[in-house]
């Protein structure tokens, strides 16, 4: 039998090697590719985050991230509580989560992070959109989040930290600083919670008109704070913050409307809205009640604006930013007293523009002692001009260009009593215009704690910025009498010291002329007069006389310790002030004759806070017992003397405006009409001010209208009126503090000889601490 042979095993079918091969490799090579790619991704990071030498720019620190800082704007508080204003660099203050409506998180997370909740500072969706629409030229939407925004604008990825070797590379310089933007979202993410996230974002952003943060963009557009803002206007503040100038609903209001429209389709599709409530919103109209802070605007910007001069060499000492460390600064000013101070400066300046400009109609009130008109006095002055100097620079000295350009007529706003007006004006004829107002300077402080209540330096901060309370310091006429008197009293003197309205002459020195003062009047009446009846009339024949007898050096030295810091020379028209100095000097040397002989400087700031509302210092005033308290009262009595006696240059006061309270005052006028001043003086209350033009040698031209008791005294009863009527303001109506011990000196002047007699009591000669001899020949 055959045997039959063993089954063949079929042959295996092969394996295709090659083509495995391949795809292994393949895979293999995109693993290793996305390995690399990772590893070096990580590398980037680290060196980005390492700044690995210098080729990436710096990155901020531990310390840093968890207190990061951003420009906030000090405020300026009034003693009432009332804000002032603000100094800032960006107009920024920072809201608490609190105060964010809902509205205003729905609108902003629908609209700029619609995932917010769910990402930890980047969101990969948002990314691969955006590098898709980068790479089909389809821009659907950045890739940005919230956190990535707030690390961008806190931290100024694309200025302070943009200062890496590769950073201006083009492409690679964006890279890296999106690279920052995601690690510092990170960061963010790991140190804040998502609504200290959402509070630092609408706290940084810009959203145009210098407004920077959502409190100050409320305020600037809506005149709101953000608790109070509807869902259009939240959606309005949120659609500008992508490109402010682009959707300012100011300067676009169609296309901030169509914005808002979006912003608010955005939060509908997120279901933060019904569909009733989208249709209704977007059917109404942007109402904006729109206000951009400036330091122009505001109560008392002449004082903030002193006040700022102050506090820079403080910041400066103490390292701190007055415009961007969100200080608190607590002034001494009453805010309601300092409107009553605007008012009045504002409608007494403005009646006496209109008699000055009538009395000047058609003529040049440039006049020089002998009233004729002074040549050239116009190119002179705007040689003195900023703008002339910037002119001479620009163009090189070339006067022809320059004389052009200051020729040259522009469209400007230029300030009237009636409002803004638009006017074609040179920059000659702009200086010309100018030169024709009246200026004004105003102060009240409280003499028995140096705190000043008002202040306005002049007629409109926005046209006329020189301060004539502190800055400017002019002659003060008659107003520095006071101070002669005081020292006569301190010596000896009786207020009713009798003294004949006659002549005293000083007698020629080397480089001097013998010097004859003349009364107001011009003559001398021969008469008898006090002390008392003397200074309520204003007699220089008298004051000449004292000025003779005490010496101009010892008068000088009054005046210093009285807290006049300007130098006073010791000469014979010292008594006339015929040295310059400032209402703010003045009001601290009147207020030592209510607080009892004790001079207090004037103060302006009681505290300064940080932003977290510790105290960072505060302010006391400084003080100097410089008089008895016998010879302060002594001199309230003296003043009162120009409100009461027949005569005096204030009586206007009680007759006139009728205020039946004590009230010392002392009017001033200098030469020629070019200084008009009035100081009064009440239990709490010392007032100074001034009025003139910028020029001395542009004034009134007679006493009916340019004297101190015409021009500048109404403005003191205007105000005065305005306070005593404030029964919130618990003014002091009653007379002058009397010493605890009995005077030594008899006031009574009319027990003896009513004014009038040409003999001296004995008891008015009676020695009082180091007395002056009073020889028969002194009278």
């Amino acid at each position: 039998m055959p045997t039959s042979s063993p089954a063949r095993r079929p042959k295996p079918t092969p394996l295709k090697p090659a083509r495995n091969g391949r795809f292994t490799a393949f895979t293999r090579t995109m693993w290793l590719l996305f390995g690399a790619g990772v590893v070096g991704l990580c590398l980037f990071v680290l060196a980005v985050s390492g700044n690995f030498l210098n080729l990436f720019g710096r990155m901020p620190n531990l310390k840093t991230l968890e207190n990061p800082r951003s420009e906030l704007a000090s405020e300026i508080y009034s003693a009432d509580g009332v804000l002032l204003g603000k100094y800032f660099r960006e107009n920024r203050t920072p809201a608490e989560f609190k105060d964010l409506p809902q509205n205003l998180i729905d609108a902003l997370i629908a609209t700029e992070d619609v995932r917010f909740e769910q990402h930890s500072g980047i969101d990969l969706k948002s990314v691969f959109r955006a590098v898709v629409g980068v790479v089909t030229f389809n821009h659907n939407g950045g890739g940005s989040t919230l956190s990535q925004q707030v690390a961008k604008v806190l931290f100024r990825t694309r200025a302070d930290l943009n200062d890496g070797t590769l950073n201006g590379n083009g492409k690679l310089g964006l890279l890296i600083t999106k690279t920052k933007e995601w690690i510092l979202a990170i960061r963010l993410e790991r140190n804040y919670t998502k609504r200290e996230i959402l509070r630092m974002y609408l706290n940084t952003v810009e959203f145009g008109s210098n407004s920077f943060g959502i409190n100050t963009a409320a305020k600037t557009f809506f005149n709101k704070k953000p608790k109070d803002l509807t869902t259009p206007e939240s959606a309005t503040l949120v659609g500008i913050v992508n490109a402010p100038g682009r959707f300012s609903p100011v300067t676009h209001p169609d296309r901030s409307r169509k914005r808002r429209n979006w912003v608010l389709r955005q939060m509908a599709k997120s279901n933060y809205i019904t569909d009733a409530q989208l249709a209704a919103d977007t059917a109404k109209a942007i109402v904006l009640q729109y206000s951009v802070e400036n330091p122009t605007k505001g109560l008392a910007p002449y004082f903030r604006s002193e006040v700022a001069k102050s506090l820079l060499a403080w910041a400066r000492e103490t390292d701190h930013d007055l415009y961007a460390d969100g200080l608190k600064i607590y002034t001494t000013i009453d805010s309601r007293m300092q409107v009553y101070a605007e008012k009045s400066v504002a409608e007494h300046l403005a009646l006496q523009q209109k008699w000055f400009s009538q009395h000047w109609k058609g003529q040049l009130p440039w006049r020089d002692e002998n009233g004729k008109v002074i040549p050239d006095f116009l190119n002179i002055s705007m040689r003195r001009t900023q703008r002339y100097k910037s002119l001479m620079n620009i163009y090189d000295g070339n006067r022809d260009s320059v004389n052009y350009y200051l020729r040259k007529k522009y469209k400007m706003q230029v300030f009237t009593w009636q409002g803004e007006k638009e006017m074609m004006m040179s920059p000659l004829d702009s200086l010309a215009y100018y030169k024709r107002y009246l200026r004004a300077g105003f102060m009240a402080m409280n003499p028995l704690n140096g705190q000043v209540k008002a202040w306005v330096g002049g007629p409109n901060y926005k046209f006329f910025k020189f301060d004539h309370v502190r800055q400017g310091k002019r002659q003060p006429g008659s107003t520095f009498k006071p101070i002669v008197y005081t020292a006569a009293i301190d010596q000896g003197y009786s207020p009713c010291f009798p003294r004949p309205d006659v002549a005293t002459t000083f007698p020629a020195e080397a480089g001097r002329a013998a010097y004859t003062p003349k009364n107001f009047e011009g003559g001398f009446s021969g008469r008898v007069f006090t002390l008392r009846q003397a200074l309520a009339r204003s007699m220089n024949s008298i004051t000449a006389w004292l000025v003779m007898k005490l010496t101009p050096e010892t008068i000088a030295g009054y005046a210093k310790r009285m807290g006049i810091e300007s130098p006073v020379d010791p000469v014979p028209a010292i008594g006339f002030g015929s040295s310059d100095v400032s209402i703010f000097e003045l009001c601290g040397a009147y207020a030592t004759f209510v607080n009892k002989g004790v001079w207090t400087s004037p103060i302006m700031v009681t505290r300064i806070e940080d932003k977290n509302k510790n105290v960072l210092r505060e302010f006391v005033p400084r003080t100097k017992e410089v008089l008895s308290e016998e010879t302060a009262y002594l001199m309230t009595y003296m003043l009162q003397a120009s409100t009461t006696e027949p005569g005096g240059t204030s009586t206007i006061l009680h007759t006139g405006f009728k205020f039946p309270y004590e009230i010392g005052a002392k009017t001033g006028t200098t030469s020629n009409y070019s200084d008009a001043w009035f100081m009064g003086i009440t239990p709490d209350l010392v007032c100074g001010m001034w009025i003139g033009g910028e020029d001395r040698s542009i004034h009134f031209r007679t006493g009916a209208y340019g004297q101190g008791a015409r021009l500048a005294l109404p403005l003191y009863g205007l105000f005065m009126q305005k306070v005593y009527a404030d029964k919130s303001l618990d003014i002091k109506k009653t007379p002058f503090e009397k010493p605890a011990a009995s005077l030594s000196i008899e006031t009574d002047c009319s027990k003896y000889y009513g004014g009038q007699r040409d003999t001296i009591p004995d008891d008015q000669k009676m020695a009082r601490p180091d007395p002056v001899d009073l020889s028969e020949e002194d009278i």
